[in-house]
């Protein structure tokens, strides 16, 4: 235990070495290429300001949103009543679709409890 925590305070010092060395010049690069994102003056109200902005804005986008989950839903509706006529390819894009959420579920379970599989933590 002991090695593997001077291992890992030897990686957090050449890291930090690193961005000590190397991390003023990638902030001024990174400023520089997004400037256009830049408000001015940076000052306090305007950061509120554009919260506000952020918050309004997604709060008027909840009807435009409401009414595509309703066509979403309809259609999915209107596919259930015609599965019949579904083709192969239509049923197995919903299947990878589904399997593709299970995954997620789990892999989001599995970060969930620490990245652990058992769920026991030593």
């Amino acid at each position: 235990m002991a090695s593997k925590l001077h291992q890992l305070q030897s990686k957090a010092g050449q890291a930090s070495q690193f961005l000590a060395k190397h991390g003023t010049a990638y902030y001024r690069q990174m400023m520089e290429q997004n400037k256009q994102y830049i408000q001015e003056p940076p000052t306090v109200e305007k950061c509120d300001l554009l919260a506000k902005q952020l918050l309004y804005t997604r709060l008027a986008s909840i009807p435009g949103r409401y009414e595509s989950f309703w066509k979403e839903l309809d259609y999915v509706k209107n596919m259930w009543k015609n599965r019949h006529e579904l083709k192969v390819e239509d049923a197995g894009i919903a299947a990878l679709f589904g399997l593709e959420c299970f995954a997620w579920f789990c892999a989001g379970e599995i970060v969930g409890r620490g990245f652990t599989f058992t769920g026991y933590y030593p």
